[in-house]
């Protein structure tokens, strides 16, 4: 039976299960074989790549980070397949990124740890200089969840023993197979199962690429957001993309902290406009797999995975399009107290536009959540299923969203 729910200015309209029309797909990343850009320049870059490279060359690649550091507004960048592990990339150019043809990059923010000590009890360590500590935001109550979830679960650290994610211990003794301990005073990952003959892969950077609106490369921000389609990223700590506004933000600060207070939407969400990602997928983020700032963002037949608080973490942004993406399994630490959700819209944002997604895999999650502050948003034809909350909603006033979704063994929160 549907239900209307009205009051300040607001509509909602929950469809029963029966009346959603959820595409059928194709949903997440689309294998296909992608042309050369018609661009003003074309960088080619790879794995093994040479920083003094030109990149004009397919045969003569240069480096991802080279090529970043020399792209102006119209060039692209293609890379060939493999892994690049690499980060803190940074950019203020609209460029295109994109594979060569059907080849797959994949950029990771781990590096592989291949010196290991033996100890006494069954445990090894390694040094490693690459930490990230960190701990929750002001506002989470330890005094509730302190019993539920401990301190260390929100360190930004990863480790990955031949590809499964290991879970946080506390000390050396709590470690056992699937486990990692990490000694920040001394600069030492701690393991409870022998790596010999083991793939062991350890956080090293906190970010895949931001795209800022400060100077850097000595360029100034051309204001338009990057076009990135085909490409991997994971295993970063923290997140593995952000578009900034007009602030720069850390892993300690409110992230959603711009706009402040009630805002004209004229004077924020201008900084990065237009940003693309299509056939991308991000997976294994410590905590969001990225921050979007900035009007007419677009997210299409993308895969977000296996992420911690959020997964996509829209805020303070207009006329914006999700749509056809797999987001799913938030929340992989089991994080209490913190509000997780797959996909979060918050700030002020102006139309923004959830349209047949599926949102699967968040028993420890909401699905979606559109915060206090959103106009006229959208949310229609998808399908989220496994969630504490399918679909979460708080307003004050003004937005009106014709939500046309199921929610398969899950709820809706409104308040």
């Amino acid at each position: 039976m549907d239900r209307v729910i009205s009051g300040v200015g607001f509509v909602f309209l929950a469809a029963s299960l029966g009346s959603a029309q959820p595409s059928g797909g194709p949903y997440g990343p689309i294998d296909q074989t992608y042309e050369i850009p018609k661009a003003a320049h074309v960088y080619y870059v790879a794995p093994d790549g040479k920083s003094d490279a030109t990149g004009a060359a397919l045969a003569e690649p240069t480096t991802l980070e080279a090529a970043i550091a020399r792209v102006v507004t119209g060039d692209a960048i293609v890379l060939r397949g493999g892994e690049y592990r690499t980060g803190g990339l940074v950019l203020n150019q609209g460029i295109t990124m994109q594979p060569y043809r059907a080849e797959r990059p994949i950029l990771k923010g781990t590096q592989v740890a291949a010196q290991w000590q033996t100890l006494r009890g069954g445990v090894w360590r390694t040094p490693w200089k690459r930490l990230f500590p960190a701990a929750p935001l002001g506002w989470w109550q330890r005094a509730n969840e302190g019993t539920r979830t401990p301190l260390h679960r929100f360190n930004n650290d990863m480790v990955f023993l031949d590809g499964e994610l290991l879970k946080s211990a506390g000390w050396e003794g709590e470690l056992d197979a699937h486990s990692f301990f990490i000694d920040y005073q001394g600069g030492y990952v701690y393991l409870g199962v022998n790596p010999a003959n083991r793939l062991v892969e350890i956080t090293a950077f906190d970010s895949a690429l931001v795209r800022t609106g400060m100077t850097v490369h000595g360029k100034s921000n051309d204001h338009k957001g990057p076009v990135i389609r085909g490409i991997t990223f994971t295993q970063y700590a923290y997140r593995a993309l952000e578009v900034e506004g007009k602030k720069r933000f850390t892993a300690a600060d409110e992230p959603t902290d711009e706009p402040v207070g009630p805002s004209d939407p004229s004077t924020y969400g201008k900084e990065v406009t237009g940003t693309v990602l299509e056939n991308v997928s991000i997976t294994f983020c410590s905590r969001v797999a990225g921050y979007f700032r900035g009007d007419g963002l677009i997210i299409r037949n993308s895969l977000v995975s296996d992420t911690s608080t959020e997964g996509i973490y829209v805020i303070g942004s207009s006329d914006v399009l999700l749509e056809k993406n797999i987001i799913r399994r938030n929340n992989v630490e089991q994080l209490t107290g913190y509000y997780p959700s797959a996909v979060k819209i918050f700030n002020q944002s102006y139309r923004v536009t959830v349209r047949d997604n599926l949102v699967l895999d968040n028993p420890n999650s909401s699905g979606v959540w559109y915060d206090v502050g959103n106009r006229d948003g959208v949310f229609v034809n998808n399908y989220v299923e496994n969630a504490v909350n399918g679909f979460s909603l708080r307003f004050r006033a003004g937005p009106r969203l014709p939500a046309t979704s199921s929610c398969a063994a899950t709820a809706a929160s409104i308040s």
